[in-house]
């Protein structure tokens, strides 16, 4: 960690004058972490190293309200942490991204710098556009090639949660009053009035996403079970290990694929036994008089 000295020649890249260290405040924050957070997200290792390097020099607002009066500090560094001694839910080393961010000193946001200082103003949120959303289930993008997964649900073990990668675009970050990441606060949406027709249409996709869920599952134990079929086996068992990753289109296909196989393989012998040697009886074939059809031939 760099010393005061050092920040402030830091800081003062993105000022117009040099300033001295009485006339900024300098405080520390983390912007996010690797952590699956309260909206069933977290960021791949390779987005974290992007948000380290875009958010250099990005404005801190509040509340994700764009406003240029609500402009009350910038980032100057970022660092990205590792804590070795703590996992994350899904087993890997807890990671954070660590920012320094300055204020000028002014009357009006004295009380500001208190609240920070007390730790009253401490949760923030990051808004960031991403490339890829995707699924730990099956593995989809969810932004290219939605799949039936909700997350927070498990499915055959597995718990369903979103990984966010390829950064394209960083836009701010804000003090907020309730975050989605515990550590550090990453808040994507902001509530509002209650609306009873969202409610309502909420409510059914729900009910729609638990039925397509059993009936999933359902699809998905009928294709284990003819899996095993033509015999159990190791080419059998991976295969029907596979389904636990696969959408309700890629078991219709796998369902549809091994029926075929199987009617294939129970098909009987096109010569009995007994008869390899024998050859098939010599057919008469007899061609039919050409006839002209009667039916009138109308074109439009």
């Amino acid at each position: 960690m760099p010393d005061q000295n050092e920040l402030l020649t830091l800081l003062n890249r993105f000022t117009k004058r040099e300033h001295s260290l009485d006339e900024v405040y300098l405080f520390d924050l983390i912007l996010c972490d690797n952590e699956i957070d309260r909206d069933g997200d977290c960021f791949s290792a390779a987005a974290l190293e992007q948000l380290r390097d875009r958010f250099v020099g990005v404005t801190g607002i509040f509340d994700h309200n764009p406003r240029c009066g609500n402009q009350t500090a910038r980032i100057f560094r970022t660092e990205l942490c590792s804590d070795p001694g703590r996992k994350t839910k899904t087993g890997q080393v807890y990671r954070f991204l660590r920012a320094n961010a300055y204020m000028v000193r002014t009357e009006s946001n004295a009380d500001l710098i208190r609240e920070i200082d007390a730790g009253i103003k401490k949760e923030v949120s990051i808004s960031c556009a991403v490339g890829k959303q995707i699924c730990s289930v099956c593995g989809a993008n969810k932004l290219r090639k939605p799949c039936s997964h909700i997350k927070g649900r498990i499915y055959s073990g597995t718990r369903c949660y979103h990984t966010l990668d390829d950064i394209t675009d960083v836009y701010e970050w804000s003090f907020v009053a309730v975050p989605a990441q515990k550590a550090a606060g990453v808040t994507k949406t902001c509530g509002g009035a209650c609306d009873p027709e969202k409610e309502a249409m909420q409510s059914a996709l729900d009910a729609a996403g638990q039925l397509l869920d059993r009936l999933t599952e359902e699809l998905r134990r009928d294709v284990v079970r003819l899996c095993y079929r033509g015999g159990e086996n190791a080419c059998a068992k991976a295969l029907a290990d596979s389904t636990v990753h696969m959408d309700a289109d890629a078991l219709l296909a796998l369902r549809d694929s091994l029926r075929v196989g199987l009617a294939a393989a129970n098909a009987p012998a096109q010569l009995m036994p007994g008869q390899a040697g024998q050859k098939p009886p010599v057919q008469a074939f007899r061609l039919a008089p050409a006839h002209r059809s009667e039916v009138p031939y109308a074109k439009s």
